[in-house]
This record gives C-alpha cells, structure tokens and sequence, in this order.
C-alpha cells in the first residue's frame, strides 16, 4: 500500500512538474576541430512543441579560462520553461586558446544557431545573446563588432544582448591603467600582453550608437575591474546615443549574479524577459 502510495504521488508530481515538459538536445558540434579551433558543442533546451520562440545564447563565464556549459543546465530549463529557447555553449578556453578564438567560436555559435534554431522550435529572427563575467565579454564583442561576421559572409542576426556582470569592456584601458594594483596580468593568459590585442577585443571601442539593445545588469559587490569598466562602457555608450539598459543589484556579489537563476523569483529573469519582451512566467 504505502509503495502504491508512493507511485501515485510521484505520478501526480511528475505530471505537473515542468521539467517533463522541457526538450533537452546535448552536445551538438557547432564549432568543427579545424584551422586551429577545437571542436565545440552547445546544449538547446525547448519547451516540446515549441513552435516560434523567442531565442536566448548563453555564454558562460570562467575568467576565459574555466568553466562548462553543463554547469548552466539549470538556467536552459528555467528558461525553457518560460518559453525561451535557450542555447548554452562551450568555447576554446586559455591559455592553449586565446581570445580571438573566443570570439570566433561565439560569432560561429549564433551562425549555427541562426541557421538551425527553426528546428528546435525557436525564430532566427527573435536571437538574443548573453553572458556572464566573461561570457559578458564575449556576448559583448558577438553583439557589437562587425567585423567577424563579415569576415563569415553573414550579418549579426542578433536583436539584442544581456550582460550579466561583465568582465572586459574595456580591458585595454584596465590592463594598461590598473594592471598592477589589480593584479591584472592575470589575464595574459587569454588576451596575451600585446596592448593592440586588448584594444581590438574590448567591446568599448566599437560603439557607434547603431548597435543592437544592449542590457547591463551589475551587482553592487562586483570586482573592481568589472565596475570600472562597466562605468567607462555606460558613459562612451551614452555619449555614442547606444539604446542601453541597466539595472544595478543592491549587495550583490559576482558570483550570485549568475547563481540567482536558480530562483524562479529572481530579480534577473524579471529583467532578462522584460528586455526580451517576453511575459514573465514560468509553467
């Protein structure tokens, strides 16, 4: 009795729980080991039978030398959830690979994601990108830089960026001005300790004021470089007349910027879908 008990509960939890309802496809190559580049996968996760949905890449962050898409399987359901098809990737990491690899690698994720989201249930034309840390970063060059995507023979198809704590908007000005007080040679190991190389991969210096909308959302205990650097970016995006948004989280630290996403209640998915324009709700 008390395991027929047992199955009936679980069955009536499992019937209305959300997570029956999400479609999770898994390590699909995207980036292919060729001319230099390893090869690289990404994970989509769709609400089954999605049809049209708005579409959101994520970047993750790892001081462009650790991390993993798995790590983020808890953001690509939450989100599928809240009918979003969410794309999380995996990218050549430091120190065997640097950043213009980085950036390659995440210009090539929207170009797979543009050309194969429609089977998954979700519209090319509804193409968000995020990150954070230095995901942020990367999110940043994939949704501001021309240049990669003409050099793919493709335009940027993207309708916007969320940047989650973003490390390196300007690491030009940061690891010229501020690399001895704060220790920031630790990032050679990804941007090298060429000056022109930090220019060419900080996302400041290519505002024009014809970019896509861009959304910053900061913590207030964030790591000095990523404050300074995200005022530098504010003041030359308002000066450019870029469409930005920001959104400030009072005594929030770095790390639960990204980890507030295992709240379904948390200030960020209320800031994510409003950008996004979509109704904020989970099933």
């Amino acid at each position: 009795m008390k395991s027929l008990l047992s199955i009936l509960i679980c069955t009536i939890l499992l019937s209305s729980c959300a997570f029956q309802s999400i479609h999770r496809s898994k390590n699909i190559s995207y980036l292919m080991a060729e001319d230099g580049f390893p090869e690289k996968q990404l994970n989509v996760f769709a609400p089954k039978k999605a049809k049209d949905l708005p579409v959101l890449i994520f970047i993750h962050g790892g001081s462009w030398n650790k991390g993993r898409k798995e790590i983020y399987d808890f953001m690509g359901t939450r989100f599928a959830r809240r009918e979003v098809v969410t794309v999380i990737i995996d990218y050549p990491l430091a120190p065997e690979y640097k950043i213009p690899a980085m950036e390659k690698a995440s210009v090539m994720a929207v170009k797979w994601v543009y050309e194969n989201i429609a089977k998954y249930g979700g519209d090319p034309n509804k193409m968000y990108v995020s990150g954070h840390s230095a995901g942020g970063h990367l999110a940043a060059l994939a949704a501001i830089k021309n240049e990669p995507y003409e050099e793919l023979g493709f335009s940027n198809p993207l309708k916007g960026a969320i940047l989650n704590d973003p490390a390196g908007l300007d690491w030009y000005w940061f690891l010229t001005e501020r690399k001895e007080k704060y220790n920031a040679e630790d990032n050679y190991d990804a941007f090298t300790d060429n000056p022109a190389v930090w220019k060419d991969y900080s996302p400041i210096y290519y505002l024009t004021g014809n970019e896509v909308p861009l959304l910053i959302l900061e913590g207030e205990k964030t790591y000095p470089g990523i404050r300074l650097t995200v005022d530098r970016f504010r003041k030359a995006a308002d000066e450019k007349g870029t469409n930005l948004d920001y959104s400030f989280y009072e005594k929030k630290k770095h790390i639960p910027m990204i980890t507030q996403y295992f709240w379904t209640w948390s200030k960020g998915y209320k800031d994510v879908m409003g950008f996004m324009g979509v109704r904020e709700s989970e099933k």
